[in-house]
């Protein structure tokens, strides 16, 4: 039987091979800081600690692929990337630069953490909608399990439908990997970067990874990929036809993995890490919108659909959110506690459009409405009419002591203008 949501006309066996995707953002940290400030683009961008004059001690977060082509590189010491690409000064009053050419100096940005994870559950959002499963591993990448979305006669097509939609709905670059194991897509993802696709199909897995250093084998580190060197292996096709006792000897159980890897062989499966902590939807203007009306018919879309997925996933809710991003990229968030976890799509839509007013009028280039702190334990308080009889019944005998106040007396919480606080909000 065709699932419903696979692509039409193709059908599938229950033999077939996993699909696999692996996302992986570009220089997540830059392309974040280039949404917030256009004129980056195309410029050499360094995210990091430590380039302000006196401090002593840093690190690179992050360099774009235009810094790297002056020598700097993610975790090196903010002293050397200063040295290879000295910092640009910002021109006054019309003064010329002269101690440096313009093409030899770069950008540098302090780490923004509560921005970046702000786009970051835009992406995930764009990602969970594409996928049935979808395993989070960091901020900038996750494995999607494809199987049941498409088929392997257009897996490239359907890749190459994610990051199309993340480029124009967030904003930012990934690049995807297709194999029918976790550890192929994966190596598969780093192949072509930047904005790459790499799609490596069932019974091609072996012959793609054997000519690869054996430093681009999942998993493998400088010190592992030196004592692999140390024994005669310098390809992961090298690994893939020796004796995997040595192997075994020299790194435990591991050295098994890693025999398995070199081969193509991987059984794990996709799984999520836990149960989700809140659940959004989003949506983007063409433009950025002023009048209220469109803005509020889409608020009650969006309402209506988280609330939905909630009750679909059985959870229960005791904050609702929402979410304005104003031009370029100006990321704000409100967001109401309820006296205790409900189920009541009608209470979404009204909170949320309150905690929307103050943008009513605002020019809004995308919005979101998010449910979170979530419950999945069985209740019978499916409404917040119903856990406020409970709880009067509860305490009917007891004195007062300051209970929580109402939705309508509950104050709005208002978020930094950046973003969240939680890579798990707004995802």
């Amino acid at each position: 039987m065709v699932n419903e949501a696979q692509l039409p006309g193709i059908e599938r066996s229950e033999n077939d091979d996993r699909i696999v995707c692996h996302v992986d953002a570009d220089c997540f940290y830059a392309s974040c800081e280039r949404l917030r400030e256009p004129a980056l683009r195309g410029e050499p961008v360094v995210v990091g600690m430590g380039y302000e004059p006196g401090d002593t001690v840093g690190a690179v977060a992050t360099a774009s692929y235009e810094a790297r082509e002056f020598g700097v590189e993610s975790a090196q010491a903010i002293s050397t990337a200063l040295e290879r690409l000295p910092r640009r000064k910002p021109l006054e009053n019309g003064a010329n630069d002269t101690d440096l050419e313009r093409s030899e100096t770069g950008y540098y940005r302090p780490v923004d953490m509560d921005y970046y994870e702000s786009v970051a559950v835009d992406v995930r959002e764009i990602l969970h909608d594409c996928a049935d499963v979808v395993r989070e591993v960091s901020i900038d990448e996750a494995y999607l399990d494809v199987t049941e979305r498409t088929a392997w006669e257009v897996a490239d097509g359907f890749a190459r439908h994610i990051t199309d939609r993340i480029r124009r709905e967030v904003g930012v670059t990934v690049s995807v990997g297709v194999a029918p194991t976790m550890s192929a897509a994966k190596i598969a993802s780093d192949f072509d970067k930047p904005d790459g696709l790499t799609v490596v199909r069932p019974g091609e897995v072996r012959e793609f990874l054997a000519p690869l250093e054996v430093d681009l084998l999942h998993g493998v580190g400088p010190v592992t990929a030196r004592e692999l060197r140390e024994m005669g292996l310098e390809t992961a096709g090298d690994v893939a036809v020796t004796d995997p006792e040595p192997l075994i000897d020299r790194f435990g159980e591991r050295g098994r993995e890693l025999y398995d890897r070199a081969r193509g062989e991987d059984d794990r499966r996709v799984e999520p890490k836990g149960e989700p902590k809140s659940f959004s939807r989003e949506s983007a203007f063409a433009d950025a919108v002023a009048e209220p009306d469109p803005k509020y018919e889409q608020i009650e879309t969006l309402a209506s659909a988280v609330a939905d997925r909630a009750r679909r996933e059985g959870a229960l809710y005791r904050t609702v959110g929402v979410k304005a991003v104003l031009p370029p990229y100006d990321v704000n968030t409100r967001e109401r506690s309820l006296p205790g976890p409900v189920d009541d799509p009608d209470l979404v839509d009204r909170i949320a459009r309150q905690l929307f007013a103050e943008f009513d009028s605002a020019p809004v280039r995308k919005l979101g409405v998010r449910v979170s702190n979530l419950e999945f334990a069985a209740t019978d308080q499916a409404s917040l009419d119903g856990w406020e009889a409970a709880s009067t019944e509860a305490t009917a005998d007891e004195p007062e002591t300051g209970e929580a106040e109402s939705d309508d007396g509950e104050p709005t919480r208002p978020a930094t203008t950046d973003g969240q606080t939680s890579l798990n909000d707004f995802s």
